[in-house]
């Protein structure tokens, strides 16, 4: 007989410090499908839902698709976006049953405007829909910020493994492969073990292209063997910038009727967790020094850009991605053939669209949201070199095939640097954006982004050098500059 199965993607990684919130048109800005149109618009793509749809369509199962929408991460999530898109999820639960199973994209960061963990109140309350005998099966972004609770309700929690997030399409695949075989057993003996370390997050947010997380993941691997009922092990980062109670890494391990082996799965990695905790981090510049290698770094055919990034202003962590600390630097003293981007100023755009191609304008750039965090604005004179609707398709092995936008745009000069200005806050971890908007990243000499690790997965392969730099935005690791009020006490680095 044919499955019946519910489908809903809704997520976002909330950074609680940040005063913009995340209302219903952030969603639909970035990217939102509903009904039909999901799996138009994702099924191919490196996304959760093309994993899901690859073994649905093996399987013959029939998949019920309310809607799957991402925003940038920024503040809170408003009521008016939790009942455009989490109860669209409850209501299909609901109205359109019985369903055999459950899949769920979600982050594992979500905090609504009431302070409460969006992510477990959606599980929650689905779990309580479609009754105790159902699987619900949950993908998670590797930086969740996951409460241990949720394993009361979802059987089955399973997270990225790669950061630059690169395996989307494949956790997708995994999840609805683990529901494969739960269906085909006996779906009570399902099962997700969480465990979680006394630390705010892993050494540089988990990145999986050097030590400690390397080793930790290779370990999880070893320790997935469906032999003994262990159907995945999936570790956790955590997102720094939320002071919510279930802040910190974790461990996730999904069994079937193997409940022991998983804790001591579990409880082996945690472990390992909390002594990786102090591990060396890379070296990161202040904006004078950064400005200093642009400088030096040469220009002519064959030799690539240098890559500048701007961990503290990067709207993927729900930073403001409008600091003007680096660009202040830049213009000073990192010389030509310099592209920035993208810096979020709605105004600066409808400013230069006023203007029209071509023309030079005078423009109050950056620093509105929060001078504290990364400085104010830069009054400048600015040539209008395109303008465009900011819509594009990622290329990259992150995004790929993803339609996505960066609102209504504008690509300024200013003397010897290049500035990407869009309506969305909008992480430059694709090339393409920059593309869309009538600029070649590989044809510039320095590259400066506003980005934490996801840019490497595009930008490593075609740079001959990348620099981290500290500008002082919203999301730089100096935690002592933000006042966390409801994360537990004590706990790493804040405690001894």
């Amino acid at each position: 007989m044919t499955k019946r199965v519910l489908l809903g993607q809704f997520m976002h990684e909330t950074n609680t410090f940040c005063r913009r919130l995340t209302d219903e048109s952030a969603f639909r800005g970035f990217y939102c499908h509903e009904g039909d149109a999901v799996l138009d618009a994702l099924a191919g793509t490196q996304n959760e839902v093309a994993g899901f749809a690859d073994v649905a369509r093996a399987e013959g199962w029939n998949l019920v698709t309310p809607v799957a929408t991402f925003a940038t991460p920024g503040g809170p999530v408003t009521h008016r976006a939790w009942a455009a898109f989490g109860e669209r999820i409850l209501t299909a639960a609901r109205q359109d049953g019985p369903f055999d199973a459950v899949l769920l994209s979600l982050h594992g960061a979500m905090v609504l405007e009431d302070g409460r963990d969006g992510d477990a109140r959606l599980v929650r309350e689905l779990r309580a829909i479609i009754g105790a005998g159902v699987p619900l099966v949950v993908t998670l972004d590797l930086h969740a910020n996951l409460a241990p609770g949720m394993a009361d309700d979802a059987d089955i929690i399973l997270s990225y493994k790669t950061f630059p997030h690169v395996d989307m399409r494949d956790t997708g695949r995994r999840a609805a492969e683990a529901l494969r075989l739960v269906l085909s057993k006996a779906p009570a003996q399902a099962g997700t073990v969480v465990r979680k370390p006394a630390m705010i997050s892993l050494p540089e947010g988990g990145r999986t292209d050097r030590e400690p997380m390397m080793g930790l993941m290779a370990r999880a691997q070893e320790l997935t063997d469906a032999g003994r009922g262990i159907l995945d092990v999936s570790l956790n980062a955590g997102f720094t910038f939320s002071d919510v109670p279930e802040i910190g890494p974790s461990v996730s391990v999904v069994h079937l009727g193997a409940q022991q082996v998983a804790e001591q799965i579990a409880d082996e990695l945690c472990a390992a967790m909390w002594a990786a905790r102090d591990a060396d981090q890379e070296e990161v510049l202040t904006p004078r020094q950064a400005a200093g290698i642009a400088a030096t770094h040469p220009a002519g055919r064959g030799i690539r850009p240098l890559v500048l990034a701007d961990i503290s202003d990067n709207p993927g962590d729900g930073a403001y991605a409008d600091s003007t600390a680096l660009l202040a630097a830049l213009l000073q003293g990192g010389g030509n053939d310099i592209l920035f981007g993208a810096m979020h100023d709605p105004e600066a755009v409808a400013a230069a669209r006023a203007a029209g191609r071509g023309t030079d304008v005078a423009l109050s750039l950056g620093g509105k949201a929060d001078p504290d965090f990364g400085g104010g604005p830069l009054h400048v004179k600015a040539h209008v070199e395109h303008l465009g609707d900011g819509r594009f398709v990622g290329g990259g092995p992150m995004w790929k095939g993803v339609a996505q936008s960066a609102g209504a745009s504008a690509l300024l000069r200013i003397g010897g640097v290049r500035v990407l200005v869009t309506s969305h806050a909008t992480q430059a971890l694709d090339l393409e954006i920059f593309r869309s908007n009538g600029i070649d990243p590989l044809a510039m000499r320095v590259v400066a982004l506003k980005s934490t690790q996801h840019f490497r997965a595009a930008y490593a392969p075609v740079s001959m050098r990348i620099c981290l730099v500290d500008g002082g935005g919203l999301a730089s690791p100096r935690l002592e500059r933000l006042k966390y009020k409801r994360i537990p006490r004590p706990i790493h680095p804040l405690d001894n």
